[in-house]
């Protein structure tokens, strides 16, 4: 079984200048997908119906290029990260008939079935704060992104394994606060369980939270020069045994993808 953690960016693809990124190219996300081919993939950074990813269903393309049998798409907010935008998904439900023109969020595919899926929302701590820009020397106020995690109890070769995706915020205190409640809604759940995903912390923090075991510990961001550990593999309980991990530079994305084979 081969699990992924990819931070997707968009399906956009890093440059050699900072901050910028070529027109997102869909035939490049299905290939970078069929290359890592993984049984169970988290993704982060997930557009639908965005201009700027051609207005595909980004967890859509990447499910058919894995041939996944099951995935979610769990949105976080209404319009254009970064741009306008406004709650969505599990923080605030719309009806068929009044879907937002474009989404954001995190998304989990399967290849094995799925017995249950369950949305785990994590509001922004703060809809807004300052931070200080040394180079103007002056503080901004910015708006912070809602959050969520999606859990799935997958029925695998190995038995029921739970699994749960989530992308948390880059604010350090707001992020230990988002990913203890991951870890508290977790808690309900019977092991084993695989907590993965983009948590912005690096070092020993994740399992000093969680209490979990880290499967992987790879450097996986920037994509060009990685430095830090941003995304990470973390089990509670007996599970498969780990094979092989590795952090996997891909055509798309400014993260590594990170791989985890299990025996």
């Amino acid at each position: 079984m081969r699990l992924v953690t990819f931070n997707l960016w968009s399906g956009r693809a890093a440059t050699s200048g900072a901050g910028r990124a070529k027109p997102v190219d869909l035939d490049l996300l299905r290939a970078a997908i069929r290359e890592l081919d993984p049984d169970v993939l988290a993704l982060q950074e997930v557009d639908r119906r965005q201009s700027r990813s051609h207005h595909a269903d980004l967890a859509e393309v990447a499910a058919e290029a894995m041939g996944a049998r099951d995935h979610r798409f769990v949105p976080t907010l209404a319009g254009t990260p970064g741009a306008m935008w406004s709650l969505s998904g599990p923080l605030h439900h719309h009806t068929g008939e009044h879907r937002p023109a474009s989404e954001y969020g995190i998304a989990l595919l399967s290849r094995y079935p799925v017995q249950h899926w369950y949305d785990v929302p994590l509001p922004a701590i703060r809809p807004s704060f300052k931070v200080m820009l040394p180079v103007l020397r002056q503080h901004l106020t910015v708006g912070e992104e809602p959050r969520a995690a999606i859990v799935a109890r997958l029925d695998t070769p190995f038995g029921a394994i739970a699994i749960a995706n989530t992308h948390l915020t880059w604010i350090p205190g707001s992020g230990i606060r988002q990913l203890q409640e991951v870890t508290r809604v977790l808690g309900e759940l019977g092991d084993p369980v695989l907590l993965v995903g983009d948590f912005n912390m690096w070092g020993p923090l994740p399992r000093m939270i969680t209490g979990y075991r880290p499967l992987a510990e790879h450097r996986t961001y920037p994509a060009a020069k990685p430095k830090r550990q941003l995304d990470h593999v973390l089990l509670r309980g007996r599970g498969p045994a780990v094979v092989n991990s590795r952090a996997v530079r891909m055509a798309v994305s400014d993260h590594l993808a990170l791989v985890v084979d299990f025996a």
